[in-house]
């Protein structure tokens, strides 16, 4: 495998664990978070959202920080979660956390994106009863597709937001600053808001950084850093390390 001096972007949690994956393979890397997930106050809406979980036939968890949260809700209102409730995510990470706590979870085997999502059999077959209700938990914004092609379906939507990410305070420069110093040579994001926040941290510094390799979860990420400049960007088809470190060994086959 080319030797890659990759940029990790995650939340520091999350780019520590990846770290250690990657060293396990050979491959060098550098942190930089660019999400610091601050938890929401519970709102007496949402409460009730909790309060009447049972209504949905589905309950669709987009991220490992929604999942944790949101457990955090469901311990606190519902001792014995609804019985016949079937849940599902995004990938399987976040799958892993509700599995580990006794849901009944469903996630895409191959791509870790709202369209695999909405492809599941087992989502149609959940959504199959009378006036079905799903309810995402998610951060402030983001995953507006899963509600837009489900309200098409007459499926009604409701969301719990339950955190919002932030870019931490880097001084200016810092971007290129650290990938010049470690000599970096590739960039890793996970979401499109950490790509939102790649491309405001780096300012006027862009046109350098857009020269990088830039490693992407899904078609959606991919165009959008496209549209913004991005002259090499590799769709991982997944925000784990698997599909991270699949994606990275392809690039370097082909001389990417």
């Amino acid at each position: 495998m080319r030797q890659w001096r990759l940029l990790l972007t995650r939340p520091q949690e999350e780019c520590e664990a990846l770290a250690a994956t990657l060293s396990e393979q050979g491959i060098h890397s550098a942190s930089l978070p660019l999400l610091a997930i601050e938890a929401l106050d519970e709102t007496p809406a949402q409460r009730s959202l909790m309060l009447d979980l049972d209504r949905y036939c589905a309950v669709i968890v987009v991220s490992k920080p929604a999942a944790r949260l949101g457990l955090d809700r469901l311990d606190r209102y519902w001792p014995q979660p609804p019985l016949q409730q079937t849940w599902f995510t995004v990938g399987g990470a976040t799958a892993a956390i509700l599995q580990d706590y006794g849901l009944n979870v469903h996630c895409p085997a191959q791509g870790d994106d709202s369209e695999a999502l909405l492809e599941l059999p087992e989502l149609a077959q959940a959504l199959q009863v009378h006036n079905p209700r799903v309810l995402i938990m998610r951060g402030e914004g983001g995953r507006e597709l899963l509600a837009e092609r489900l309200r098409e379906q007459g499926v009604a939507v409701d969301y719990l937001e339950l955190y919002r990410r932030q870019l931490p305070g880097y001084p200016a420069g810092e971007l290129l600053r650290r990938i010049r110093a470690e000599d970096l040579n590739a960039l890793a994001i996970s979401s499109g808001q950490g790509f939102e926040h790649l491309r405001q941290l780096a300012a006027e510094d862009w046109p350098q950084v857009a020269e990088l390799p830039l490693f992407v979860p899904s078609p959606r990420v991919a165009g959008q850093a496209r549209e913004a400049g991005a002259q090499r960007v590799i769709d991982c088809r997944g925000a784990n390390a698997a599909a991270l470190l699949a994606a990275l060994r392809e690039a370097a086959e082909n001389n990417y």
